[in-house]
This record gives structure tokens, C-alpha cells and sequence, in this order.
């Protein structure tokens, strides 16, 4: 069992050689502890789902919406089906293992059409997803040109997620990681990070925007999407309990502030670049996250509030830049 993530660990490790070592090590440290030392539960369960999938040599579209592996030859699909299921549930995607597709909760690649156009050309560039779940994007930057791709998420599940196309594309320069952002120490290393899903989840919003800042070279590009509500650059909610059932959310700005945060904290260049009503149709229970998902998190008689009568989600995008001095 511990064959994989052992070799998957060493393997990481030994590319991220080119990290300042005081990042680099954190990252190290901080894998062999929770992938081997003390590994998750259900981990040997994730780990054998990963080994039961075709022992076969694939392909990797990573310029389309749906991630596709594919092979010559002919594949078991049912018993596929029933290893990627064992992964259950999946968040972002969509997926396609073999003509296998994985119709995941979130229709990630909507974000991914919001977001391009507004990238700086990230041929060859270095980049750091913050947040970045079972890795979805992470390749959709290795298939827009970037030269190498760190994503980081604290959820082991995620990471085996990822271990499922990783295993056909050993040799990409695409790496997830199980750590959070605020144990990693600056490094200005990053050409691009992006943080999407993440600030509203932390207590002290700034401070997650200095640590991205913090990882970014100078001149450096920050894409961030976060859930806002609307108003002026004064606004901002800060939940009483839940919002949209989610216990862990804190502070809510209107685009404005978002846009205010960032100048305020010395990035250059902030440009809001989308703002967009997430709707049941990007976000949604399927056979592969079978749980409750945005419909079940609205006011059923008015979409335009959540359960808790709070503005239902939208999310903003912004980019900006890390000033050169």
C-alpha cells in the first residue's frame, strides 16, 4: 500500500529542488507526515481504489473542458466505474477516464472560460494553485503552457482524486500537495498563484492575501475568486452562523472592498474582471457527489436568497500584480 504514496512523496519532493529551501522543506515535511506517518483513515481504502484502475499507458487532453484519459485498447468500464466511485464524493472536474465520464459537482471548466481570458500568458511560467481541490486546474495551467504547477489542499481524499490521472502522467510537471497555505513561508517564487474558493474560508482575509502576495515574484500575477455580496466598498457580511449551510465562512466583501482589500494591501494593477450569480446548473448534486449541493442551500421559494436569508452566491474574480518594489 504504502509503495505509491511513498514513491508519489519522493517524487515530489525531489521536484520541488528549485523552491527556497524554507518552502521547500515545510512541503517535504509536512507530506511524509500525513501521506505516511500518520495517514488518513480511509486512506488504504482511497489507495486501493487508485491501484485497481487500468494498468495501461494513456494519454492526457489538458486544453479542453473535460479532462480526458485515453488509451488503445479496450477497458473494463464497469469495474472502472466502480474504483473511481470508491473515490467518491468528486467536487471539481469534469472527468473522463477511458469513456468514463465523471460528471463532478462543480462544472469547473465555467470558472476556467471566466478566467483565461484575463491571464497573463502563462507559457513556461511557474504557478501556484492555492485551494485547488482534486487538481482540476491544476492541469488545466499545465495545458495552457505552464512549465511546472504546485496545487495545495489540506483534503487527503483530493490528493488520491488527483493520484488517478497522476498515475498515467507521472512525468508532468503537476504536483498536489496536502498543506495549507498559511504553513507555507514566503518564497517570491510563484509567476502565477491563484487562490479560488479559499479567502471567504479564512478568518483573516488579509492575511491570506499577504501569504499569496508573499509567494508571488515580483511583478507576479494574482488571479483570486471569492464568494462577495452586493454593495458598495463598504459592504461586507460576516455571517452570523452558516451561510448556505456552510459553517466555516467569514467575511463576505462586495466586489468594491475586494477591489479595496488588494490596492490597500500594495498589489498593482487590481482589475475586477468578472462577476457572476453562481447557479444550480454550475453547481449540483450528480451520481458522483451524491450529497446536498447549491439547490438544497437556497431559499426554495426565492433563488435569490439563501436558507439563512443571506444574498445567495456569487463569486468575483480579480486579478492584480505584485509590485517591483
Amino acid at each position: 500500500m504504502v509503495d505509491l504514496v511513498a514513491r508519489y512523496v519522493d517524487a515530489m519532493s525531489a521536484a520541488l529542488d528549485e523552491l527556497p529551501a524554507a518552502t521547500r522543506e515545510p512541503i517535504q515535511t509536512l507530506s511524509h507526515r500525513r501521506l505516511l506517518d500518520n495517514p488518513h483513515g480511509d486512506q488504504a481504502r482511497w489507495l486501493d481504489a487508485v491501484l485497481s484502475l487500468p494498468e495501461v499507458s494513456a494519454s492526457l487532453a489538458m486544453d479542453q473542458d473535460t479532462l480526458q484519459l485515453s488509451v488503445d485498447g479496450v477497458v473494463d468500464r464497469e469495474a472502472l466505474a466502480r474504483a473511481l466511485q470508491a473515490l467518491h464524493p468528486w467536487r471539481k472536474g469534469p472527468y473522463d477516464f477511458f469513456s468514463v465520464h465523471v460528471d463532478t459537482e462543480w462544472r469547473s471548466d465555467w470558472k476556467w472560460q471566466r478566467l483565461a481570458p484575463h491571464l497573463d500568458d502563462i507559457e513556461g511560467r511557474r504557478v501556484l494553485d492555492v485551494g485547488c481541490g482534486s487538481g482540476y486546474h491544476c492541469w488545466r495551467m499545465r495545458g495552457a503552457g505552464a512549465s511546472f504547477v504546485l496545487g495545495i489542499d489540506p483534503t487527503i481524499l483530493f490528493l488520491f482524486q488527483f493520484l488517478a490521472v497522476k498515475r498515467y502522467q507521472w512525468n508532468q510537471p503537476v504536483w498536489l500537495a496536502p498543506v495549507r497555505m498559511e504553513e507555507l513561508p514566503a518564497c517570491a517564487y510563484f509567476d502565477t498563484v491563484f487562490s479560488m474558493g479559499v479567502l471567504y474560508h479564512r478568518r483573516s482575509p488579509l492575511d491570506h492575501i499577504e501569504e499569496l502576495l508573499r509567494a508571488l515574484r515580483p511583478g507576479g500575477q494574482l488571479v483570486l475568486e471569492t464568494l462577495v455580496v452586493p454593495g458598495d466598498e463598504n459592504t461586507v457580511l460576516f455571517p452570523a452562523d452558516r451561510y448556505a449551510r456552510m459553517r466555516n465562512v467569514y467575511f463576505l466583501p462586495s466586489a468594491a472592498l475586494l477591489v479595496r482589500w488588494l490596492e490597500r494591501l500594495g498589489l498593482a494593477d487590481v482589475r475586477l474582471v468578472d462577476e457572476t450569480v453562481t447557479g444550480v446548473d454550475e453547481q449540483r448534486a450528480t451520481d458522483w457527489m451524491r450529497f446536498h449541493s447549491l439547490s438544497d442551500f437556497l431559499d426554495p421559494d426565492d433563488h435569490s436568497r439563501t436558507v439563512e436569508g443571506y444574498p445567495a452566491p456569487r463569486r468575483a474574480l480579480v486579478t492584480a500584480r505584485r509590485r517591483h518594489s
